[in-house]
C-alpha cells in the first residue's frame, strides 16, 4: 500500500518546478549546480582575500577575456562595455574581487561578496536585496573553456558586474532580490523566467539596433554570436509574455526579448511586483 502524503508533501508536489529543478528531476543536473546554503556571512569587499592563482589560471582568464572582447563590438550594449572600463577589468590577470567591489560601490553602491559556489535562492536573493552581488573566486578549467554548467568568476565578474554599474539596471536588480524573497508558487517560477530573459539573456535596442546586455550571452562565445542571429525569435519585452515563456538551461536560446530601455525594465518590473504584492 503506498504511503500517504502529508499536507506539506502534497503542496510540495504541486509546487511549480523551476528550469533547474526540472533538469535535476530528469537526472541531468551537474553536481556543481546543486545550490548551497551559506553557513556564515560571506566576506564582502575589502574582507575578500585574493587567492593564490596559478599562472595557468591567469592564462585561462586572459584567453576568455580576449575572446569575448573580440566578439563584443556590434553585439554588446554600450553600457556593458562602459562597465568593463569602470570596473577596471583587464586581460592581464584575474581581478581581485575586493578591488572590483570598490569600483562597483563607487558607481552604484553595490558591493561584491565571495561565495563558495551556486547559492540557494534564498541566500542569493537576500544578498541582492542588500545591493550585494555574490561571486565565486575560482575559474573554470581548460576542458570547459567553451561551456561550463557551473558558476565561475569569469561568468560572475565579466558577465554580471559590468551591468551593475548602470543605475537603472542596478536598481532593478535590487528590487528583483527583494521581490524574490517573498515569492511563492507560480510567482517564484515567473521571477526565474524574468531573471533568465533579462539578467542572463536580455536584449535592448540602441539607436534602432539589437544589442545584448544579458550576462549568460555576453560571457559565452557561442551565445553571444547566436543571440543576434536569424535563428532566434525576438519579441518586445512584456512581463506577462516573459513569465509564460519556458526555456531549457542546457541549449542555445531560440526565443529572446528586447527592451526599449533599462528604465522600461525597472518601471515594468515595479508595476508587476506591486500587482502581485511582492513589493
Amino acid at each position: 500500500m503506498p504511503a500517504m502524503l502529508g499536507e506539506s508533501d502534497f503542496h510540495a508536489a504541486l509546487e511549480p518546478l523551476s528550469a533547474y529543478e526540472k533538469a535535476a528531476k530528469d537526472g541531468a543536473l551537474d553536481p556543481r549546480c546543486i545550490p548551497q546554503h551559506l553557513d556564515a556571512p560571506p566576506p564582502i569587499g575589502d574582507d575578500i582575500p585574493y587567492p593564490a592563482y596559478s599562472e595557468d589560471e591567469h592564462q585561462i582568464w586572459q584567453f576568455l577575456y580576449q575572446r569575448q572582447r573580440r566578439l563584443l563590438p556590434g553585439r554588446a550594449c554600450r553600457d556593458f562595455v562602459t562597465g568593463i572600463s569602470l570596473l577596471g577589468l583587464s586581460e592581464d590577470r584575474i581581478p581581485a574581487l575586493s578591488q572590483v567591489s570598490r569600483q562597483l560601490e563607487k558607481a552604484t553602491g553595490w558591493r561584491v561578496a565571495r561565495i563558495p559556489g551556486l547559492l540557494h535562492e534564498r541566500d542569493f536573493f537576500s544578498l541582492l536585496a542588500q545591493r550585494i552581488f555574490p561571486s565565486t573566486d575560482y575559474i573554470r578549467g581548460r576542458h570547459e573553456l567553451n561551456y561550463t554548467p557551473a558558476p565561475d568568476l569569469f561568468h560572475d565578474v565579466f558577465g554580471h558586474l559590468p551591468m551593475l554599474t548602470h543605475p537603472d539596471f542596478a536598481d532593478f536588480y535590487q528590487l528583483f532580490g527583494k521581490a524574490a524573497l517573498h515569492a511563492e508558487g507560480q510567482d517564484r517560477v515567473s521571477l526565474e523566467r524574468l531573471h533568465w530573459f533579462t539578467v542572463e539573456f536580455g536584449l535592448i535596442y540602441e539607436e534602432g539596433q539589437l544589442r545584448i546586455f544579458g550576462s549568460g550571452a555576453l560571457s559565452s562565445s557561442e551565445e553571444v554570436e547566436h543571440a543576434l542571429s536569424d535563428k532566434v525569435t525576438v519579441y518586445p519585452f512584456e512581463v506577462e509574455r516573459v513569465i509564460h515563456q519556458d526555456y531549457d538551461v542546457w541549449h542555445l536560446q531560440d526565443v529572446l526579448f528586447v527592451l526599449d530601455s533599462f528604465e522600461q525594465l525597472k518601471t515594468e518590473f515595479l508595476r508587476w511586483t506591486h500587482e502581485r504584492h511582492l513589493l
